[in-house]
């Protein structure tokens, strides 16, 4: 018998198998892929579940309401603007939201809203000030310095203290909001200096700012129509209060002084020609 020779035959020898290699690192990878997609699940499931029980907790919902800062508004008042707060998860909630509901009332300027864990809510407002009873035809409105109506005045605001003004309508062909800016900014001028004087502005009945360069003042017992131009108003005022029992004895009843001329006053008598009269008279 021949003896085979099988050392040089290649088809005898064992094949190295790559393919089997490959298909185990795809298995691995696949294992390894699916693991991840588990865990992955698991984290999102677990936070969705945290979350959830945090929204429910009843320790953490809203059950006590604070309002600090307010004068005008009652507390109650300022609660029903954020009807709803109550009960509402402390963490989740939208305050700015809340916010803009407080920012609707006309008497809130600025308002803040703070979270106190774990279950409390304290809210600030800063009212309007008004500066005045602003008469836009036969109406009277509360009016604050920047020229936003903060209400209607009426038998409620009996205890507000405060001039009435004039000349704050804009015209028909502007539009828009009741009140002339300019001209509540000009009425704003002339009230914040005559504040650094209580005595002279508590007599202060009347203000009309019809005209921006000359604001008129009318006194509480006294029927002159005082222009005080648009400066300088607490010394020109000063001026008149100084020599008004002398005009008074002059004229028995006097239409208008002007002051807007330094040492120089001219007074105008009803229904009578304006007499032009100095200081030293």
């Amino acid at each position: 018998m021949q003896a085979l020779a099988t050392g040089t035959d290649k088809r005898f020898r064992r094949a190295r198998v790559k393919p089997a290699r490959k298909r185990s690192l795809a298995l691995k990878q696949a294992w390894l892929a699916a693991r991840s997609a588990v865990v992955c699940a698991l984290l999102i499931y677990g936070g969705y579940r945290g979350v959830a029980l945090v929204a429910d907790a009843q320790t953490l919902q809203i059950g006590h309401l604070v309002v600090r800062g307010h004068e005008r508004l009652s507390a109650g008042e300022v609660l029903a603007l954020v009807d709803g707060l109550r009960g509402q998860n402390i963490l989740t909630v939208r305050l700015d939201q809340w916010r803009q509901r407080l920012l609707a009332s006309p008497w809130v300027d600025r308002a803040t809203i703070r979270r106190v864990l774990p279950s409390t809510v304290e809210i600030t407002v800063h009212e309007r000030r008004p500066m005045g009873i602003g008469r836009i035809g036969t109406a009277l409105y509360l009016i604050d310095g920047q020229g936003v109506i903060v209400d209607e005045y009426g038998p409620a605001y009996a205890d507000v203290d405060l001039p009435i003004i004039d000349g704050l309508g804009t015209s028909p062909q502007e539009g828009g909001s009741l009140v002339d800016p300019l001209r509540a900014e000009f009425a704003g001028r002339v009230i914040a200096a005559l504040a650094v004087r209580p005595e002279i502005a508590r007599r202060v009945s009347q203000i009309d700012v019809a005209d921006l360069h000359d604001a008129v003042v009318i006194l509480d017992g006294d029927t002159a129509l005082l222009r005080i131009g648009d400066t300088d108003f607490v010394a020109r005022l000063q001026q008149y209060l100084d020599l008004a029992p002398a005009l008074h004895e002059r004229m028995a009843a006097i239409d208008y002084v002007d002051l807007r001329f330094d040492e120089r006053l001219y007074v105008r008598p009803v229904k009578a020609p304006a007499k032009k009269m100095t200081v030293e008279d």
